[in-house]
């Protein structure tokens, strides 16, 4: 039997990749198929978004949607390799705070004393991001725009890399996905100054929120959905729809989602295209407010 592929629109490592493992390895065991994992990183999501828009509508092809390739990248760019609408809703899968991470050693112990210094020393410090149009890219802008503060932006390949360059003492500060980050916050080689979801994650009920660190109304939840290549039949869409909730419910997978950070989602086929429409206005919002621009 033919195996499904599964585009990742970011690099091995990070919490785009980490969290499609998940569902390909469970879907793939529902299926009784096999689902490859094919990481298509570079562009925040556009080149692999370009390859899975472009590609034969039978079924076989999957794309592992982002918060930035769905409703960033089309706000963002005044004009993309790829038409949006060619991408059709199938199921939102998860959902993770964003989290604003120091080195273990640095000095600064909570968000108000990074702002602090960003604002001494105006356009000195350094925020490092997945890629230019990521969510990451924009809840530092978000961040900027509402502090006030003049902090640059330095784009990478993926969470990995971010850690890495961080760790190494190459940038300031991080934004970086939790799944991507939270062994090594547990492991105390970096720092969590605050998550920037609207309430505390679970899975680090100690740090606070953007908002609760002086910011009010400050709120930027990174998600992560199944799409299809335009064309796809709707028989084919609804299976889809219907394996990836009963995966949200299997407790064992939901185990391995909350261990990274994540919260497990799912619903219709209609709520997540609904819900793509929502997060596209809002962060067309963000982008005008914050003057946003791709590196």
């Amino acid at each position: 039997m033919r195996p499904l592929r599964l585009i990742v629109p970011f690099p091995p490592g990070g919490a785009t990749d980490l969290l499609a493992r998940v569902l390909a390895e469970r879907l793939g065991a529902r299926l009784g198929q096999g689902v490859v994992v094919e990481n298509r990183g570079g562009a925040a999501g556009v080149i692999a978004a370009e390859l899975a828009s472009r590609a034969e509508p039978d079924g076989h092809t999957l794309f592992f949607a982002s918060i930035g390739t769905a409703s960033i990248n089309p706000n963002l760019h005044a004009k993309l390799s790829y038409r949006p609408e060619d991408l059709l809703p199938v199921v939102l899968f998860a959902d993770v705070p964003n989290v604003i991470v120091v080195r273990g050693d640095n000095s600064w112990r909570t968000l108000a004393d990074m702002l602090a210094e960003a604002r001494a020393r105006p356009g000195a410090l350094a925020y490092s991001s997945s890629g230019s149009g990521s969510s990451l890219h924009l809840s530092g802008e978000m961040l900027k725009s509402d502090a006030g503060v003049d902090i640059l932006h330095v784009p990478f390949r993926g969470g990995a890399d971010t850690a890495n360059q961080l760790m190494g003492g190459r940038i300031d500060i991080g934004f970086n996905n939790l799944p991507s980050v939270i062994t090594l916050l547990r492991g105390g080689q970096l720092r969590a100054l605050a998550v920037t979801s609207p309430d505390r994650s679970p899975a680090l009920p100690g740090v606070p929120t953007v908002a609760e660190s002086g910011i009010p109304g400050y709120a930027a939840t990174a998600w992560f959905g199944l799409q299809v290549p335009r064309g796809t039949p709707a028989t084919i869409i609804e299976q889809l729809n219907a394996e990836v909730n009963a995966i949200c419910a299997e407790p064992q997978a939901r185990e391995r989602v909350e261990q990274l950070g994540a919260r497990m989602r799912g619903g219709s086929v209609a709520e997540f295209t609904a819900y793509t429409v929502a997060e596209s206005e809002k962060w067309a919002a963000v982008i005008r407010r914050s003057g946003a621009k791709v590196d």
